[in-house]
């Protein structure tokens, strides 16, 4: 009130109409979307109520469940790779070892990079006859193959690798921030008792690192449920519907095949899985402050 009185806002009152702008905007096109999935809606929202027989035929469709599958497939190798590829970097530069700068930027760059661009440099590496394959044959291996990228049964795999590179930079940064906060102290007394390093991580470290570790699963499983900038760069989705994942099958149905109603179905199943792992955090973290 005191600030009113002078005739301006504290921080906190004068981002408070813009929070609220965004909240509602958010919602109302979560309602409206919700309402849609609702509906027989094609080119253009439409109030013919027909209940769940969107949903319905969302979960007939051999490209969605193909898709959901790719998305576990993926989601599962993604984020494993990444935690375990971030961890070995974060401990490899807290060794204090020399142009740990420079090795954070290099590690972290990647991360910088659009989905779009770190797709197109990977789908030029990985398609047969450049990148890799001619790296290794000009080395004398001249029968060497490496074709996952147009073979059916291997092409996710090859987004997973290109969105590793990219994604573990991330995560090496979060989970040496949590290394740097673990007391020197602990380590010292782990040498004294003569505790080889590796138990150290696995007993202490990582136990100590749970936080971090829980903020680094939930910003990649995000990442995961919202795939599609990579997939439309390196494979479109091919070979065939090989590396099909549930938002490229949301935006071809929204804006190639003219069916909102359907696509809009989708994109609320898809919320699902996110409000599924934001819901733990947010009780978790709310239950912490109480203490």
């Amino acid at each position: 009130m005191q600030a009113l009185r002078l005739g301006r806002l504290t921080p906190h009152a004068a981002l408070l109409p813009m929070a609220l702008t965004v909240i509602v905007a958010y919602l109302g096109t979560l309602l409206w979307t919700l309402k849609v999935s609702f509906t027989s809606s094609r080119t253009f929202a439409s109030d013919n109520f027909v209940g769940m027989a969107q949903y319905t035929r969302l979960f007939e469709n051999e490209r969605w469940l193909l898709s959901l599958n790719n998305l576990a497939v993926y989601g599962v190798l993604f984020v494993a790779a990444c935690i375990v590829v971030g961890f070995l970097l974060a401990v490899f530069i807290d060794q204090n070892v020399t142009g740990e700068g420079a090795l954070r930027t290099i590690f972290l760059y990647p991360y910088a990079m659009s989905f779009v661009a770190t797709g197109l440099v990977w789908q030029w590496m990985l398609t047969p006859g450049n990148g890799i394959e001619q790296a290794v044959r000009q080395l004398g291996f001249s029968e060497f193959q490496f074709d996952w990228i147009i073979d059916q049964d291997m092409a996710i795999y090859t987004i997973v690798i290109a969105t590793v590179w990219q994604g573990a930079g991330l995560v090496m940064a979060l989970m040496l921030a949590g290394l740097r906060g673990i007391d020197p102290e602990i380590w010292k007394a782990a040498r004294l008792d003569g505790i080889p390093a590796w138990r150290v991580y696995l007993s202490i470290v990582l136990p100590m690192l749970g936080p971090t570790i829980a903020t680094v699963f939930l910003l990649l499983s995000t990442a995961v449920i919202k795939l599609f900038d990579a997939v439309v760069a390196m494979t479109q989705g091919g070979p065939g519907t090989a590396s099909e994942v549930p938002a490229k099958f949301i935006m071809d149905h929204l804006f190639l095949r003219s069916n909102i109603g359907l696509a809009s179905a989708g994109a609320i199943v898809m919320l699902v899985p996110v409000l599924a792992l934001l819901a733990p955090y947010a009780y978790a973290r709310s239950r912490r402050r109480r203490a």
